[in-house]
């Protein structure tokens, strides 16, 4: 499991036992956490101590999250990642970080966190040593291992994609979920501003219909438009990833359709899309009984973890929320009701 810092680690060191104690025993869902954004920092570096890079492959430097990362805008994340990617290149090194990721959540030593259930999220990638086919297989097959009221998994979109992948990606989770594998869902990720979403949409949609759930990273910037926002609206996804810059009227939408809001505070606030928790969206929604779901989005990079997010609703200010124990109970069933893998 990766240690805690930051924003998350200060609100649960200033917590009274007591107070641990109830969100140890607090049952959770994780709803947004991307498969290689949480792999244990001890996986990846068993994975680079294996890795034999062939000319042209990348090298490997993992010092910026061991270290800790700092980032000046969220554009900033994207960069960290290429290392991580060339330590998954394998469907055996994959399954490795999987079930690294998985028992970060719900194994023996993450009791603490009281995860009853989380959906991953990945990219299907193309290597030299696999398929986009192949990839999900791979996952899947440690997600399998796990019991189906436990785990299940969202195939990811990246929005810079062309059109031909987005709709291989679509056909291969509708395929995988159509022949009994635990695909429950498709996420929309990626960097905020690229790609067409007209585009997106439509395939997205496609999913919808066949009987996908679809969550999308929404409205993550300020440089979001209003016409990308409500168009990523328009075919009502099952849940809304971050959605920190809705408008009026997209935030009317939401609340009209009652879709459930994935909230990752130390993310936004590592990012800088929030400027401080006093200031974060989160408010807006709970003022309305609005159903959200706490969630990690990258344990590595952030250096936080389900509890410790939890945490940040519970300290006093200013390292936390201050909501009342009653309070961060129902926001925790709400996410759990929020799940895309409904038993």
């Amino acid at each position: 499991m990766n240690d805690i810092a930051g924003p998350a680690a200060a609100a649960l060191a200033s917590l009274k036992r007591y107070e641990r104690v109830f969100i140890s025993l607090l049952p959770k869902a994780e709803l947004h956490a991307h498969l290689n954004g949480c792999i244990p920092l001890d996986c990846l570096r068993e994975l680079a101590r294996d890795y034999a890079p062939e000319p042209g492959e990348p090298t490997v430097d993992l010092t910026a999250f061991a270290d800790g990362i700092k980032l000046d805008e969220i554009h900033d994340f994207f960069k960290l990642f290429p290392a991580i990617y060339a330590l998954t290149a394998t469907p055996a090194a994959l399954r490795v970080a999987t079930r690294a990721v998985l028992d970060q959540f719900i194994g023996d030593d993450a009791r603490q966190q009281n995860c009853a259930y989380v959906e991953l999220r990945t990219t299907p990638r193309t290597t030299k040593h696999m398929t986009r086919k192949e990839y999900l297989e791979a996952v899947l097959d440690e997600v399998e291992l796990s019991p189906k009221d436990r785990t299940a998994l969202l195939v990811a979109v990246d929005r810079r994609m062309e059109e031909s992948v987005v709709a291989e990606i679509v056909n291969l989770a509708i395929e995988l979920k159509n022949a009994g594998r635990r695909v429950v869902g498709m996420d929309l990720c990626g960097e905020p501003l690229a790609g067409d979403v007209h585009m997106l949409v439509k395939h997205l949609a496609r999913a919808k219909e066949a009987g996908l759930g679809v969550t999308v990273h929404v409205a993550e910037t300020s440089a979001n438009t209003a016409e990308d926002t409500m168009a990523l609206l328009s075919f009502e996804p099952t849940r809304l990833g971050h959605a920190t810059f809705l408008n009026d009227e997209a935030r009317a939408f939401v609340e009209e359709h009652r879709i459930p809001i994935e909230i990752c505070l130390t993310s936004n606030l590592l990012c800088k899309t929030v400027s401080a928790l006093e200031d974060h969206h989160i408010k807006h929604w709970l003022l309305r009984d609005h159903p959200v779901a706490i969630c990690t989005d990258d344990t590595l990079p952030f250096r936080t973890s389900l509890a410790g997010e939890y945490a940040l609703l519970l300290a006093k200010p200013p390292l936390g929320l201050g909501l009342s124990e009653d309070e961060v109970s129902a926001i925790a069933e709400r996410g759990l009701g929020a799940r895309m893998g409904q038993m």
